[in-house]
């Protein structure tokens, strides 16, 4: 059994040092090595097409060389330092692409495992217990992805709708919560349409998984900045993960709500990325592009008064703070 940072210090969960590299799908990389900022939670290639009419797909082979380049080209113009991907079990998971993807660009990529909200649970799931899934997840983030050597380095993005998680979900957030405190790796969620999320850190904190481990997934399409408070104020990250999906959500709205968590006194709990989950968002199909963030969103961002430093913070320090369960809180 191997430390979270990939090299050989015993695990013993929460009461660990954070470690200091992070697993990308290309190998250990020093968390002091990622100067640039990060994309929390986005989709380099994915398969969630259910209906045959190949919309929510990135493939690997038809759509690489564009997300390739436009990696690339975010490296080049804003000193791109990580994508941490969040595409799971049944979501068309693909990690010698995500490879090829990180090595072609230049741009380290985290890989994650963990299953997607129920309507896109894989087979394996049904009966099975928590104890058996979360084996299923250990040993995955132990022994890599099949043969290919890569491992996980997080756990996302753990699924699911409505206000409180189906029991399937609630199976598979409570084997994410103890596969976490087992191997060190932190959780992201998808709260559907940003619903549930309180629930979802009920749950894993109920199971032993301490907060500043939690990312809760796609809390910018949910106008409640009461419930951002609380979640923040737990420990918790806040993703504000579907920037420029404006079919959702408005950018004017994310802007107030985001201001309002900064206002709050909790950017050091805000995570930020576009989640990039069809091909048509990529920039060569007329799509935002990964780069919106930081082409579209942040200049509005700065124009409202948040300074270089918090930037940093929601964009780089955060999500390395998060991946490597640090528990630093910053005060600002």
């Amino acid at each position: 059994m191997q430390h979270a940072d990939s090299g050989t210090a015993p695990r013993t969960g929460d009461d660990v040092c954070p470690p200091r590299h992070l697993r990308t799908v290309t190998g250990p990389l020093p968390v002091s090595a990622v100067r640039g900022p990060a994309l929390a939670h986005e989709h380099l290639v994915l398969d969630l097409d259910r209906a045959g009419e190949g919309a929510a797909v990135l493939d690997a082979d038809r759509h690489g060389a564009a997300v390739v380049a436009e990696l690339a080209a975010l490296r080049e113009e804003y000193g791109l330092g990580l994508v941490v991907e969040l595409t799971c079990r049944g979501m068309g998971r693909h990690p010698q692409a995500l490879a090829r993807i990180s090595a072609q660009s230049g741009v380290p990529v985290v890989a994650a495992t963990g299953w997607y909200y129920e309507p896109f649970h894989p087979a394996e799931l049904d009966g099975a217990s928590v104890e058996e899934l979360t084996a299923t997840l250990v040993k995955e983030i132990d022994d890599g992805f099949g043969d290919t050597g890569i491992r996980p380095g997080v756990l996302g993005e753990i699924g699911s709708h409505g206000d409180t998680p189906t029991e399937p979900e609630t199976r598979a957030l409570l084997a994410s919560a103890h596969a976490a405190v087992a191997t060190g790796l932190s959780v992201a969620t998808h709260a559907q349409l940003g619903r549930g999320a309180l629930a979802q850190l009920e749950l894993l904190t109920g199971a032993g998984l301490s907060p500043h481990r939690i990312s809760l997934g796609h809390q910018d399409l949910l106008d409640a900045p009461p419930v951002h408070r609380e979640l923040a104020a737990s420990g918790a990250y806040v993703a504000f993960d579907t920037v420029g999906k404006e079919s959702y959500q408005s950018d004017t709205t994310r802007l107030r709500l985001l201001l309002a968590l900064v206002e709050a006194g909790h950017a050091d709990r805000i995570l930020l990325s576009c989640d990039i989950s069809r091909h048509a968002y990529l920039l060569s199909e007329g799509g935002q592009g990964y780069g919106y963030l930081f082409r579209s969103f942040l200049p509005r961002v700065r124009a409202a008064g948040v300074g270089e430093d918090l930037i940093d913070l929601m964009t780089r320090r955060n999500p390395l703070r998060f991946l490597t369960g640090a528990d630093t809180k910053e005060n600002h």
